[in-house]
């Protein structure tokens, strides 16, 4: 299982300073030590605000990943690599937008399905969902 961009952009956060508040209403906010993908973290130099107003501070502190609500990253991680998106990666590839379109066409009777040959029956015969039973030509 592969992890999704924002576990991506929080370890990415690491070494800046973060806001970090908790399901019980404490805001925590230092420098980001260690983010793990299950996002717990690790920060140091801690200004804490408990949900009755008081502040406190700390030299280390680790929250939980499952008692975490939301984290405020810093502005400069919006030029991060993770938000790039997909038709730009394409784009620079130098398929351009005509080439897109032409890989997605279908390539004629099997309508851009798998290649023969690979098991299952061929595209758009037969099947459930047209009354046939699997494999029958008409």
């Amino acid at each position: 299982m592969s992890i999704g961009v924002p576990i991506k952009v929080l370890h990415e956060a690491e070494g800046h300073i973060i806001t970090c508040e908790t399901v019980d209403g404490e805001v925590y906010r230092g420098k980001l030590i260690e983010a793990e993908d299950n996002m717990n973290v690790q920060i140091t130099h801690v200004h804490v605000t408990f949900r009755d107003g008081r502040v406190a501070q700390m030299e280390n502190c680790y929250v939980r990943g499952s008692k975490v609500r939301f984290i405020i990253l810093p502005d400069m991680l919006r030029n991060a690599p993770m938000f790039k998106s997909k038709a730009t990666m394409a784009g620079a590839s130098g398929r351009g937008k005509s080439g897109m379109i032409r890989s997605s066409v279908g390539r004629g009777r099997g309508r851009g399905g798998p290649p023969m040959g690979r098991g299952g029956p061929p595209m758009g015969r037969g099947g459930p969902s047209s009354g046939g039973s699997w494999g029958q030509r008409r």
